[in-house]
């Protein structure tokens, strides 16, 4: 087990490292869309690329219904292991909508071996989420 600041320590390592082997500005939350926000996610048991839409209800549900429609193009060009959950809890109890990629290997941020693979899925599957936002973006905002 890991004290609460080996922990807190080996996460700062992981992401700086993280950004000096992909040394690039993400879209993240600069997506220019309320709510609307691409995240990493790693922890001692799995790591995800997401699109999360966290805005009001009405909000989540507009852009919920652009992302179905986009759905297949999604799957089929970009990241055809993306899983939609249309209601999704995150661990504070918030719901939310989710579009994710799992990397489906055992992994943990507090295992040094793991990190190189999770870096290298987490760039290749933010690349694939930015470049379907990049393309349709305009489709999605209005």
């Amino acid at each position: 087990m890991f004290s609460k600041e080996e922990s807190r320590q080996l996460r700062q390592e992981f992401w700086t490292s993280f950004g000096k082997s992909f040394p690039r500005k993400w879209i993240l939350y600069d997506t220019k869309l309320k709510g609307f926000s691409f995240k990493f996610h790693f922890d001692n048991k799995n790591a995800l690329v997401a699109l999360d839409l966290e805005d009001h209800l009405e909000n989540r549900i507009k852009y919920w219904e652009k992302l179905q429609a986009l759905k297949s193009i999604l799957l089929d060009d970009f990241l055809p292991d993306a899983i939609f959950e249309e209601t999704y809890f995150l661990d504070n109890e918030k719901e939310i909508s989710r579009i994710y990629v799992r990397l489906e290997q055992k992994v943990s941020i507090h295992n040094k071996n793991t990190w190189q693979d999770v870096m290298v899925f987490f760039n290749k599957n933010m690349n694939l989420f930015e470049a379907f936002f990049e393309a349709y973006k305009d489709v999605i905002e209005y």
